[in-house]
């Protein structure tokens, strides 16, 4: 996917900046609307930062009807490669504010990132939009009032995927990367289990290839127990941790579950046919006019659906239009955050609306299980139910 490609594609305008080569002066301050996004455009999460830019180009195209400008004033995209370091992502949102005059800040793809940049925004009395990364601390112990967040958070991962698996006599080990993004998605997911019993967690480091360690503790936990026998997953980037269900697990009965993920790591969800879990997006679940502009001028462009954080970065360019037509074009702090509070908007999975008290997207969850179609190289997940927003009790951490 290249930029050229890209920009052609969305009609988006791109500042290339900080590993880029600084913004020139040039621009006119007064008429534009800066916007920096700052993600992993390298790095192990590259795949995700490179789904979310395309994401949002799309959703500005989409929701300014092709204009690219919202009450008259041209929407100016400045891109920022954090790498995944939350050091760089640090210092380069801070020039995004500083340097180059950005009026709001998207991203980041890691939440290790987005807790360093959470300050910053503060700082700088800058709204910082959170896409994709899901912490809960992002809009919990560490949230400011700067905060938004169109994606999910751990508890709505983890209460959706509790509604999949929570039945009595189920019992639980979880398999998690130890860093901010596994450990608040477990504690969430042993929150909201209520029926089922949790009998492990096991954490390891994020650039694990090798899982055979990790998943013999599993197994020796999970085997000896009665009734259903899970291994619950919440991973994210590199490495492959269902590469555990070579070891023969049904030897034990021991099943394995997870929420949705991007299409290439589904490839190994074809080996686990009706295996079930909770996903915040797949492209064929949603039926709603914003999905299907998504679905089909991603198809005319990429020759591909689009994925799972391209839905995310179509849903925070929304939510940046939405807020920016409810002030007039106005990108004074205090008035975006009044528009955004308690607004509702419509996204590829349907209606979003940010909560007020942490500015968290209240969004649905989708229940599905695996199903093997030979059309597709992933295992593909098929709708059991929609989890409504108001199904989901997410608890709000943030003590506002």
């Amino acid at each position: 996917m290249t930029h050229g490609f890209i920009r052609a594609a969305t009609g988006a305008v791109l500042a290339l900046s900080a590993a880029f080569g600084a913004t020139t002066a040039a621009f006119a301050q007064g008429k534009e609307i800066r916007i920096a996004h700052v993600y992993s455009r390298t790095g192990p999460l590259e795949a995700y930062g490179k789904q979310t830019q395309t994401g949002f180009l799309m959703g500005l195209d989409y929701a300014t009807g092709g204009t690219m400008t919202v009450a008259g004033r041209k929407l100016v995209v400045i891109e920022k490669d954090d790498q995944g370091k939350p050091d760089v992502g640090k210092s380069l949102l801070a020039a995004a504010y500083g340097d180059d005059k950005a009026d709001i800040a998207v991203g980041p793809s890691s939440s290790g990132v987005a807790l360093a940049l959470l300050p910053v925004a503060e700082e700088h009395k800058k709204i910082l939009l959170v896409e994709p990364a899901v912490a809960d601390s992002i809009t919990g112990d560490k949230w400011n009032k700067y905060i938004f967040r169109t994606g999910r958070n751990s508890s709505q991962d983890a209460i959706s995927n509790a509604v999949a698996l929570d039945k009595p006599g189920t019992v639980i080990a979880t398999l998690a990367q130890d860093y901010a993004f596994g450990r608040d998605g477990v504690k969430a997911f042993k929150d909201a289990i209520k029926k089922a019993k949790l009998v492990h967690e096991e954490y390891l480091p994020t650039t694990t290839t090798d899982f055979t360690a990790g998943a013999q503790r599993l197994i020796d936990r999970l085997k000896d127990q009665p009734g259903r026998k899970v291994i619950f997953i919440i991973w994210a980037g590199a490495g492959n941790p269902f590469k555990i269900a070579d070891l023969d697990l049904k030897r034990y009965g021991i099943e394995i579950a997870t929420g949705g993920n991007i299409l290439p790591a589904m490839a190994a969800y074809k080996a686990l046919p009706g295996m079930e879990g909770a996903t915040y997006y797949y492209f064929g679940i949603p039926k709603n006019p914003v999905n299907e502009w998504l679905v089909a001028n991603h198809y005319k462009q990429f020759k591909t659906p689009p994925d799972f954080f391209t839905a995310g970065g179509m849903s925070a360019a929304i939510a940046v239009v939405e807020a920016l037509k409810k002030t007039g074009g106005d990108t004074a702090t205090n008035k975006l955050i009044k528009a955004m509070e308690g607004m509702s908007f419509e996204t590829p999975k349907g209606r979003m609306t940010f909560r007020p008290e942490d500015h968290q997207a209240m969004q649905s969850m989708y229940h599905f299980r695996i199903k093997v179609d030979p059309a597709f190289a992933w295992g593909v997940p098929e709708l059991v139910r929609e989890i409504k927003p108001e199904e989901m009790n997410i608890p709000i951490r943030n003590k506002r």
